[in-house]
């Protein structure tokens, strides 16, 4: 496991994106298009452009450092990380993350603090995902709130608040109090599989952009802290704890 060489499928497969997920698991014929939903490009000048740039910067090797510096800081656990070009619809830079996989999806970044700050937030899920003992399958809302927001606040606490995700500033804290009032009772009781789950969290159909994101923040940055809070709070405490 580690920081898969899928510069060397790029390569061989760019224009065919659907293939090279074959590749990643052939049981998941939909993976690429789940993918796609956070980031993953589509075959253009453009993409091929990023990807031609991020072989010359090195990012496979960066990428390689920052898993052992974050896999000796936290004693994380392994991972099979996924590298590819973003489409430029979603910015500079994204991911998705699950207990055993990894993927980041990049432009050819100016500021490499950039490409660490995503790292820490993704592989931040990792870590967590694989401390809990609830299953992914079985999560609700406030548990993947919580994990949104402990993943953000680690990138402020090792990268600097200059490295924040946009979303952070979406909301002043009155708007995300007032939210969190009117939904706080449901939030336990909202399911993964459920469509209002996906409706709060990434902020749709009625539902501002990336709502959840912003309250999961605002949930832990209320909770008290000392020395311990980003490496045993962050993993292991239980997400009912945030709002005790």
């Amino acid at each position: 496991m580690g920081v898969v060489e899928t510069d060397k499928w790029l390569n061989e497969n760019f224009d065919h994106p659907s293939k090279i997920c074959e590749q990643i698991d052939s049981g998941k014929p939909d993976l690429y298009s789940y993918l796609v939903q956070f980031g993953m490009y589509t075959p253009n000048r453009r993409t091929w452009d990023y990807f031609q740039r991020l072989q010359k910067n090195k990012i496979w090797a960066e990428v390689r450092k920052l898993l052992t510096k974050y896999q000796k800081l936290w004693n994380g656990p392994e991972v099979n990380i996924y590298i590819f070009p973003i489409d430029r619809r979603f910015g500079d830079k994204g991911g998705v993350s699950f207990k055993k996989k990894m993927f980041l999806f990049l432009s050819p970044l100016e500021d490499q603090m950039e490409l660490e700050a995503l790292f820490v937030h993704e592989y931040h899920h990792v870590c967590r995902m694989n401390k809990q003992k609830k299953e992914i399958i079985d999560y609700n809302l406030l548990d993947s709130i919580i994990l949104e927001g402990l993943a953000e606040y680690a990138v402020e606490y090792y990268c600097g608040s200059k490295y924040r995700a946009k979303w952070r500033d979406y909301y002043e804290e009155r708007e995300l109090e007032q939210y969190w009032q009117v939904l706080k009772e449901k939030i336990i009781e909202i399911k993964r599989e459920q469509p209002l789950h996906d409706r709060i969290l990434f902020g749709k159909r009625g539902y501002p952009k990336l709502l959840g994101y912003a309250l999961g923040y605002h949930l832990t940055k209320a909770m008290p802290k000392d020395e311990n809070f980003s490496e045993k709070i962050n993993f292991y405490s239980n997400s009912e704890n945030f709002i005790k």
